[in-house]
């Protein structure tokens, strides 16, 4: 079954509803959720219905909590400016598990012509975008709507453009012409900050600044283009369900809509939108292997009637090492132990966290839960 219309869709509602059929056709569709609107369809799926929410109270706000941000100005010929950046990055890495980056060498224009061009992918015609609708995972470039999409309930109101960065990157003529320059401008640039910003939390760990590198975690990263449509019942679904991040650290570009919220002391506290900040968060395995020095913290996108909302996600971690095995263990570092702190964790690989996560799903837990002595 293919989805031609939106009575296809409202279906749902009826007592007979059948989630895998949905699902199923939604993703036999290969235009995501930009397809449901295209076929004008004003109620959402139930497929999207967010058990979760509280609907009267769509998100807490309060002034005590704000998102740091680290200014990295001058932090590579001033040593004061560096000593700083390294403390603001230690603290929000420990207290908030994210925090933004302002000066940090990569260009505005840069940073807005990435935005532009994942939604220039996105707002192409249907049948162009079908062209990319893929789930095999060895693929280097792939749209798509959900990753989880049939294990995850609910599923999220967005769309996906992924690309592997590194190692091994995805060849140009496999990148959509579309937005194939800038994606390869915007790869180059956030793995060069990545390696900064691992330098610094290296040291703000009281360790070597090139320690993390070392220990592989920034030998590779994988970026993903989100595209989150207008939704007509914004207060039933979710742009991005609550949920960490599985990898040794995300940097997140997003555009001026704002919809992200990190449940940072029991309240859900916005990600203001800074023109020209990138987002950084603590992955789940850079808080097993500090022994949660650093901290890996549930967040979430809302969705909105207004959209669509662009970000692009840059996750610092080897897929291939899920794909093709490695014999890389990864366990608390031991400089960190000692015995008023003893490991946490027991030893992983990455073939091993990531099989777990992807078959848990977002349930609303963590990934690490398993992995604790």
């Amino acid at each position: 079954m293919v989805i031609t219309s939106s009575s296809e869709l409202e279906e749902a509602s009826d007592s007979n509803y059948d989630r895998n059929a949905e699902v199923k056709a939604f993703d036999e569709s290969k235009t995501g959720v930009k397809g449901l609107l295209e076929s004008g369809v004003t109620k959402i799926p139930r497929m999207f219905y967010s058990g979760e929410l509280n609907l009267s109270e769509r998100s807490e706000k309060d002034s005590n909590f704000t998102i740091p941000i680290v200014d990295l100005a001058g932090i590579h010929s001033n040593l004061t400016l560096h000593v700083e950046a390294v403390e603001q990055i230690g603290s929000a890495s420990q207290k908030w598990g994210f925090f933004q980056v302002i000066n940090h060498g990569i260009p505005n224009s840069v940073l807005d012509e990435m935005i532009n061009g994942i939604r220039r992918f996105h707002e192409q015609d249907s049948e162009v975008r079908k062209q990319f609708y893929s789930r095999e995972k060895k693929r280097k470039v792939n749209y798509f709507s959900n990753a989880g999409l049939f294990t995850n309930n609910p599923v999220d109101w967005r769309d996906t453009l992924g690309f592997l960065v590194a190692p091994n990157p995805a060849k140009p003529e496999d990148i959509p012409e579309i937005c194939r320059d800038i994606v390869i401008e915007y790869s180059k640039k956030i793995r060069e900050l990545g390696h900064t910003i691992f330098e610094l939390l290296s040291e703000a760990l009281g360790l070597n600044p090139s320690y993390l590198i070392q220990l592989g975690c920034v030998e590779g990263t994988y970026a993903l283009g989100h595209y989150y449509p207008p939704c007509p019942e914004p207060e039933l679904t979710l742009g991005a369900t609550k949920h960490t991040d599985a990898d040794f650290m995300t940097i997140l570009l997003q555009d001026q809509l704002g919809g992200l919220q990190v449940l940072h002391d029991n309240h859900w506290v916005e990600v203001p939108p800074v023109h020209g900040a990138l987002v950084v968060n603590i992955g789940d395995l850079l808080q097993l292997i500090t022994n949660d020095k650093f901290i890996s913290v549930f967040h979430r996108v809302l969705s909105s009637q207004t959209g669509p909302r662009i970000s692009i996600a840059s996750f610092f971690i080897n897929y291939n090492d899920m794909v093709e095995g490695s014999s890389m263990v990864y366990g608390p570092i031991k400089e960190l132990l000692s015995e008023e702190n003893k490991p946490l964790y027991k030893d992983t690989t990455i073939k091993e966290f990531l099989t777990h996560h992807f078959s848990k799903g977002l349930d609303g837990d963590t990934a690490l839960q398993p992995f604790r002595l």
